[in-house]
Protein backbone atom coordinates (compact mmCIF):
# COMPACT_ATOMS: atom_id res chain seq x y z
CA UNK A 1 0.00 0.00 0.00
CA UNK A 2 1.61 3.47 -0.88
CA UNK A 3 2.13 5.59 2.22
CA UNK A 4 2.50 9.13 3.19
CA UNK A 5 4.93 9.99 5.28
CA UNK A 6 4.87 6.48 6.85
CA UNK A 7 1.32 6.54 7.28
CA UNK A 8 -0.69 4.28 4.70
CA UNK A 9 -2.85 6.59 2.19
CA UNK A 10 -5.92 5.64 2.98
CA UNK A 11 -5.52 7.01 6.78
CA UNK A 12 -3.52 9.94 6.21
CA UNK A 13 -6.59 10.92 3.65
CA UNK A 14 -9.16 10.29 6.25
CA UNK A 15 -7.26 12.32 8.85
CA UNK A 16 -6.62 15.15 6.02
CA UNK A 17 -10.77 14.84 6.00
CA UNK A 18 -11.47 14.99 9.30
CA UNK A 19 -9.17 17.69 9.89
CA UNK A 20 -10.75 19.88 7.05
CA UNK A 21 -14.01 19.17 8.41
CA UNK A 22 -12.97 19.79 11.97
CA UNK A 23 -11.34 23.31 10.85
CA UNK A 24 -13.92 24.44 8.01
CA UNK A 25 -15.56 26.76 9.74
CA UNK A 26 -12.39 28.94 10.02
CA UNK A 27 -13.13 30.45 7.23
CA UNK A 28 -16.09 32.52 8.79
CA UNK A 29 -12.98 34.69 10.45
CA UNK A 30 -12.73 35.89 6.83
CA UNK A 31 -14.45 39.76 7.66
CA UNK A 32 -15.84 39.97 3.77
CA UNK A 33 -17.55 36.80 3.84
CA UNK A 34 -18.72 36.68 7.43
CA UNK A 35 -20.36 40.08 7.36
CA UNK A 36 -22.82 39.25 3.69
CA UNK A 37 -22.85 36.03 4.32
CA UNK A 38 -23.62 35.46 8.28
CA UNK A 39 -24.12 38.75 9.12
CA UNK A 40 -25.72 37.61 12.68
CA UNK A 41 -22.57 36.02 13.29
CA UNK A 42 -20.53 39.12 12.71
CA UNK A 43 -22.56 41.21 14.95
CA UNK A 44 -24.46 43.48 12.56
CA UNK A 45 -27.44 44.92 13.95
CA UNK A 46 -29.48 47.43 14.78
CA UNK A 47 -28.52 49.90 12.06
CA UNK A 48 -28.92 53.14 14.32
CA UNK A 49 -26.15 52.21 16.38
CA UNK A 50 -22.71 50.08 17.05
CA UNK A 51 -21.50 47.39 19.52
CA UNK A 52 -18.26 48.37 21.08
CA UNK A 53 -16.12 45.38 22.56
CA UNK A 54 -13.50 44.30 23.83
CA UNK A 55 -11.30 41.32 24.09
CA UNK A 56 -8.76 39.71 26.27
CA UNK A 57 -9.66 41.33 29.74
CA UNK A 58 -9.97 41.56 32.65
CA UNK A 59 -6.36 43.27 33.04
CA UNK A 60 -5.99 44.99 36.43
CA UNK A 61 -3.18 46.83 35.27
CA UNK A 62 -5.34 48.54 32.03
CA UNK A 63 -9.61 47.19 32.42
CA UNK A 64 -9.76 50.16 35.32
CA UNK A 65 -8.53 53.19 32.93
CA UNK A 66 -11.13 51.67 30.00
CA UNK A 67 -13.90 51.57 32.76
CA UNK A 68 -13.11 55.10 33.38
CA UNK A 69 -12.80 56.33 30.06
CA UNK A 70 -16.32 54.66 28.99
CA UNK A 71 -17.77 56.34 32.51
CA UNK A 72 -16.38 59.69 31.04
CA UNK A 73 -17.84 59.16 27.58
CA UNK A 74 -21.36 57.63 29.12
CA UNK A 75 -21.05 54.85 27.34
CA UNK A 76 -21.52 51.35 27.93
CA UNK A 77 -19.41 48.52 26.06
CA UNK A 78 -19.58 44.54 26.45
CA UNK A 79 -16.34 42.69 27.67
CA UNK A 80 -15.19 39.08 26.62
CA UNK A 81 -13.57 37.83 29.65
CA UNK A 82 -10.66 35.30 29.97
CA UNK A 83 -11.57 32.60 32.19
CA UNK A 84 -8.33 32.59 33.45
CA UNK A 85 -8.05 36.15 33.96
CA UNK A 86 -11.10 36.22 35.77
CA UNK A 87 -10.05 33.94 38.60
CA UNK A 88 -7.22 36.29 38.94
CA UNK A 89 -9.19 39.32 39.27
CA UNK A 90 -12.79 38.83 40.64
CA UNK A 91 -13.26 42.02 41.71
CA UNK A 92 -12.77 43.48 39.17
CA UNK A 93 -15.11 41.94 36.90
CA UNK A 94 -18.10 42.39 39.51
CA UNK A 95 -16.30 46.35 38.83
CA UNK A 96 -17.21 45.43 35.06
CA UNK A 97 -20.59 45.26 35.74
CA UNK A 98 -21.08 47.14 38.25
CA UNK A 99 -20.82 49.79 35.75
CA UNK A 100 -23.20 49.03 33.36
CA UNK A 101 -21.51 46.51 30.91
CA UNK A 102 -21.99 43.43 29.50
CA UNK A 103 -19.95 40.73 30.07
CA UNK A 104 -18.95 37.67 27.67
CA UNK A 105 -16.92 34.50 27.25
CA UNK A 106 -13.61 34.89 25.04
CA UNK A 107 -12.65 31.66 26.36
CA UNK A 108 -11.29 29.85 29.82
CA UNK A 109 -7.26 31.10 28.03
CA UNK A 110 -6.54 32.39 24.87
CA UNK A 111 -5.87 29.60 22.84
CA UNK A 112 -7.32 28.72 19.15
CA UNK A 113 -9.73 26.40 19.11
CA UNK A 114 -8.77 24.93 15.86
CA UNK A 115 -6.94 21.67 17.57
CA UNK A 116 -9.25 20.89 20.58
CA UNK A 117 -11.70 18.24 20.78
CA UNK A 118 -15.43 18.66 21.58
CA UNK A 119 -14.97 17.50 25.12
CA UNK A 120 -12.11 19.84 25.88
CA UNK A 121 -13.73 22.76 24.31
CA UNK A 122 -16.69 22.57 26.12
CA UNK A 123 -15.28 22.13 29.46
CA UNK A 124 -13.38 25.63 28.97
CA UNK A 125 -16.03 27.32 27.87
CA UNK A 126 -18.49 25.90 30.64
CA UNK A 127 -15.72 26.40 33.02
CA UNK A 128 -14.99 30.21 31.82
CA UNK A 129 -18.82 31.15 31.59
CA UNK A 130 -19.28 29.63 35.13
CA UNK A 131 -16.79 31.82 36.84
CA UNK A 132 -17.58 34.76 35.24
CA UNK A 133 -20.75 34.33 36.27
CA UNK A 134 -19.19 33.80 40.25
CA UNK A 135 -17.49 36.77 39.82
CA UNK A 136 -19.85 39.46 38.05
CA UNK A 137 -23.36 38.38 39.17
CA UNK A 138 -24.35 38.54 35.58
CA UNK A 139 -24.55 35.17 33.48
CA UNK A 140 -22.77 35.41 30.09
CA UNK A 141 -24.80 34.66 27.08
CA UNK A 142 -22.45 35.03 24.00
CA UNK A 143 -18.80 33.90 23.12
CA UNK A 144 -15.75 34.56 20.93
CA UNK A 145 -13.14 32.25 20.22
CA UNK A 146 -9.42 33.45 20.88
CA UNK A 147 -8.16 35.19 17.29
CA UNK A 148 -12.00 34.55 16.15
CA UNK A 149 -10.92 30.88 14.88
CA UNK A 150 -13.49 28.73 14.88
CA UNK A 151 -14.08 25.34 14.59
CA UNK A 152 -16.90 22.19 14.98
CA UNK A 153 -15.55 22.08 18.84
CA UNK A 154 -15.62 25.74 19.18
CA UNK A 155 -19.45 25.91 17.92
CA UNK A 156 -20.55 22.80 19.38
CA UNK A 157 -18.83 23.88 22.74
CA UNK A 158 -20.34 27.21 22.51
CA UNK A 159 -24.43 25.89 21.90
CA UNK A 160 -23.21 23.23 24.93
CA UNK A 161 -22.61 26.06 27.04
CA UNK A 162 -25.57 27.82 26.11
CA UNK A 163 -24.05 30.81 24.25
CA UNK A 164 -24.63 32.81 21.38
CA UNK A 165 -21.21 32.67 19.43
CA UNK A 166 -20.81 36.69 17.77
CA UNK A 167 -17.20 37.57 16.01
CA UNK A 168 -16.53 41.20 15.01
CA UNK A 169 -17.81 43.46 12.06
CA UNK A 170 -14.70 45.54 12.13
CA UNK A 171 -11.37 45.88 13.77
CA UNK A 172 -8.96 48.53 15.16
CA UNK A 173 -6.00 46.09 14.57
CA UNK A 174 -4.74 47.92 17.70
CA UNK A 175 -2.76 44.74 19.43
CA UNK A 176 0.08 45.81 16.54
CA UNK A 177 3.45 47.15 17.60
CA UNK A 178 3.11 49.77 14.84
CA UNK A 179 -0.54 50.59 16.10
CA UNK A 180 -1.31 54.39 16.69
CA UNK A 181 -4.33 55.84 17.75
CA UNK A 182 -4.84 57.13 13.94
CA UNK A 183 -4.22 53.64 12.54
CA UNK A 184 -6.98 52.13 14.94
CA UNK A 185 -9.76 54.80 13.13
CA UNK A 186 -8.35 53.86 9.65
CA UNK A 187 -8.75 50.74 10.16
CA UNK A 188 -12.10 51.16 11.60
CA UNK A 189 -12.94 53.57 8.61
CA UNK A 190 -15.92 55.62 8.31
CA UNK A 191 -18.81 54.37 11.23
CA UNK A 192 -21.61 52.11 9.75
CA UNK A 193 -25.11 51.61 11.17
CA UNK A 194 -25.12 48.09 12.59
CA UNK A 195 -21.18 47.26 12.70
CA UNK A 196 -19.76 46.10 16.14
CA UNK A 197 -16.84 47.14 16.70
CA UNK A 198 -13.79 44.89 18.05
CA UNK A 199 -10.73 46.67 20.49
CA UNK A 200 -8.56 45.33 23.53
CA UNK A 201 -8.33 46.46 26.92
CA UNK A 202 -5.25 44.21 27.65
CA UNK A 203 -2.66 42.89 26.41
CA UNK A 204 -2.08 39.62 27.59
CA UNK A 205 -1.70 38.11 24.42
CA UNK A 206 -0.69 41.25 22.52
CA UNK A 207 2.06 43.88 22.13
CA UNK A 208 3.09 45.04 25.63
CA UNK A 209 1.77 48.77 26.20
CA UNK A 210 -0.44 48.43 22.89
CA UNK A 211 -3.63 49.08 25.50
CA UNK A 212 -2.91 52.30 25.53
CA UNK A 213 -3.17 53.40 21.98
CA UNK A 214 -6.31 51.86 21.92
CA UNK A 215 -7.56 53.65 25.09
CA UNK A 216 -6.52 56.77 23.71
CA UNK A 217 -8.47 56.11 20.18
CA UNK A 218 -11.42 55.69 22.27
CA UNK A 219 -12.35 59.04 23.17
CA UNK A 220 -12.18 59.60 18.65
CA UNK A 221 -13.99 56.16 18.25
CA UNK A 222 -17.24 57.62 19.96
CA UNK A 223 -17.04 60.94 18.86
CA UNK A 224 -17.37 59.78 15.48
CA UNK A 225 -19.89 57.57 15.75
CA UNK A 226 -22.13 60.35 17.67
CA UNK A 227 -21.47 62.74 14.60
CA UNK A 228 -22.41 59.60 12.24
CA UNK A 229 -26.07 59.71 14.61
CA UNK A 230 -24.66 56.62 15.86
CA UNK A 231 -25.77 55.22 19.26
CA UNK A 232 -22.83 52.89 21.14
CA UNK A 233 -24.64 50.10 23.34
CA UNK A 234 -23.41 46.51 24.57
CA UNK A 235 -23.28 43.68 22.15
CA UNK A 236 -26.36 42.04 23.62
CA UNK A 237 -28.75 45.12 23.58
CA UNK A 238 -27.66 45.57 19.91
CA UNK A 239 -28.58 42.13 18.50
CA UNK A 240 -31.49 42.49 20.43
CA UNK A 241 -32.96 45.84 19.10
CA UNK A 242 -32.24 44.37 15.42
CA UNK A 243 -34.82 41.75 16.35
CA UNK A 244 -37.33 44.60 17.32
CA UNK A 245 -40.20 45.10 15.28
CA UNK A 246 -40.35 48.78 13.88
CA UNK A 247 -42.42 51.27 15.77
CA UNK A 248 -45.16 51.89 13.73
CA UNK A 249 -45.53 55.92 13.47
CA UNK A 250 -48.11 57.68 15.16
CA UNK A 251 -52.28 57.75 13.46
CA UNK A 252 -52.90 61.18 12.46
CA UNK A 253 -55.28 62.86 14.18
CA UNK A 254 -59.41 62.70 12.75
CA UNK A 255 -60.75 65.91 11.58
CA UNK A 256 -64.76 65.17 12.47
CA UNK A 257 -67.95 67.33 12.18
CA UNK A 258 -67.82 70.13 15.19
CA UNK A 259 -69.22 68.99 18.13
CA UNK A 260 -73.56 70.18 18.02
CA UNK A 261 -73.59 73.44 20.69
CA UNK A 262 -75.49 73.00 23.91
CA UNK A 263 -78.46 75.54 24.25
CA UNK A 264 -79.16 76.00 27.61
Amino acid sequence: MRQVLGIPAGAAIATAVVAASHSAPVVTTWGQVRNRVLPRLAGVGARDGVALTFDDGPDPVSTPAFLDALDALSVRATFFLLGTLVARAPSLTAEITAAGHEVAVHGWDHRSMLLRLPPAALDGLRRARDVITAASGATPTMYRPPFGQLSVSALAGARGAGLQTVLWTVWGADWAASATPESVLHELGEPRGGATILLHDSDCTSTPGSWRTTLAALPRVVEQCAAAGLAVRPLGEHLHQAMMPPVPPPLPATVGPPAPSVIP
